[in-house]
Parts: structure tokens; sequence; C-alpha cells
């Protein structure tokens, strides 16, 4: 099954949940991954955002060592100002692109606290780091949850989803235990591609055997997306990853 195979019909019916209150519900260890342009980091983040509105105590681990680019450092100071942890490198490789693990991680993983996120480097190169730490979370229980964003050509269907994760749990010697639907174009994303997004990922899910965790959507298509329609919690993304001439938006 691709994106663009989603039927009108499988629609109506996977759209066709009860409407009720649904919270991400997530403590202890929780590992982002996704191949690149999947959206991880903006979700690291804004997942850490999300869980401390709601009194949970987070602590926020950056490993993703390999994209230069897009990552959670960037966004240290202002989850700072709101009272989530955010572990880095040493402050003189902050902005070194040398794969370098901070003893603080191994920290993090053995003491999580309520909740602690792992920003893992995207595709089998990015999650390699991962492979190090694998000991560490030897006879611990924690969720690693793929990022899939159907609109990217890597994951357009459910054999790219599926391949990309085989290629990230071998790289990682870990095991994916659940999706995370992240259907977007950034600024040009419609309410209509969430919608084909939830179908399509609520697909792998079945395809696979393993829970769709959440769902996510711009803070601006919120209103235009009646929420019901989902048997899955969604979380709201605020962009804070943008390039040098856009601003950030405001964290609270």
């Amino acid at each position: 099954m691709s994106f663009d195979g989603v039927s009108a019909g499988r629609r109506s019916v996977w759209e066709s949940g009860v409407e009720r209150a649904m919270e991400i519900q997530l403590e202890g260890i929780v590992v982002i991954v996704g191949n690149y342009g999947s959206g991880k980091t903006e979700i690291a983040i804004n997942l850490a955002v999300d869980r401390k509105r709601s009194g949970i105590d987070v602590r926020l681990a950056d490993l993703d060592l390999v994209n230069p680019y897009f990552r959670t450092r960037e966004a240290r100071k202002a989850l700072a100002r709101i009272g989530i942890e955010v572990i880095l490198p040493p402050e003189e490789y902050l902005h070194a692109d040398l794969p370098i693990l901070s003893p603080l991680i191994g920290g993090v993983i053995r003491r999580p606290g309520q909740l602690a996120l792992i920003d893992a480097g995207g595709d089998p190169a990015g999650v390699r780091v991962l492979s190090a730490l694998a000991d560490a979370f030897n006879g611990l229980s924690y969720h690693m949850l793929q990022v899939v964003n159907p609109l990217r050509p890597e994951t357009s269907s459910v054999a790219g989803c599926l391949h990309m994760k085989r290629e990230i749990e071998t790289a990682a010697r870990m095991a994916v235990t659940g999706w995370i639907g992240n259907a977007n174009l950034i600024d040009e994303t419609t309410p209509q591609d969430i919608l084909r997004g939830y179908a399509f990922v609520r697909q792998l899910s079945a395809d696979s055997g393993l829970p769709l965790m959440f769902i996510t959507a711009a803070d601006a298509l919120l209103p235009q997306i009646a929420q019901e329609r989902f048997s899955c919690p969604v979380l709201t993304i605020a962009r804070q990853l943008v390039p040098p001439w856009k601003n950030a938006a405001g964290l609270s």
C-alpha cells in the first residue's frame, strides 16, 4: 500500500472514532528515530513541551550527531526557559559535527526520571550511535518510536516504512516499538494531507502489529481538522527548527 493509494472509503471507516479527550501517555525512556526529513527532531522538541505542560518532569537528550542542521540543541535556550533540561555534548563541542557522546547520556538512561526523550540521528547511519548504548538499555523498559512522513519518498509506502524500520533496528541494535505519524509538507501542508497521512499510518500499524502512538498537526491547521476523527492523540507542532530568515514559534 502507498500513501496515494489510501481510499476515501477506507478513510471513512478509520476516521469515525468516538470523540474523547486523548493525551499522549508516555513515560520513562522514549527514543525518537526516523529517516532524514521525517521531522523527528521537531517532534522531540514539541513532545517535550507537551509533556512539560502536563506536569511531567522532562529531560531531552540530543543524540543527533550526524545532521549538522536541524538538531535539538538549536532550541535548547527556549526549552531551558520553560524548565526542560537538554542534555548536550560539552560546550566546546556544541557546534562540532564529531560523533561525541556525553557521559550524561548514560546517566539519563539509567535514571530517566518521569520522562527522558532521546533524539537520535536520522537514517541507519544516524542511529548507529545507539548501538554504543545498547548495553545500557539492556534489561530496561523503553519506547523506540519511528517517525513516518508518508509524503517523503522513502516512506510513501508501507513496504518502504518497514524496510526503513529494519535498517534502523539493525544499526541501533534496538527494536522499534511504535509509530508516530507526521504527514507534512511544512508550510504547504493541507488538512487533507493530515487525514490521508492518518489513514496511512493506521494501515502501517495494522500491518506491522505495532501501535500508533500519536500523529502530529501544525498549530495553524488544527482549527480546520475535526480531531474526533482520530483514534489516537494529536501532538500540536509549533515549529522551532526554522531557517535563519524565519522566527521560531514561542514556547510557554
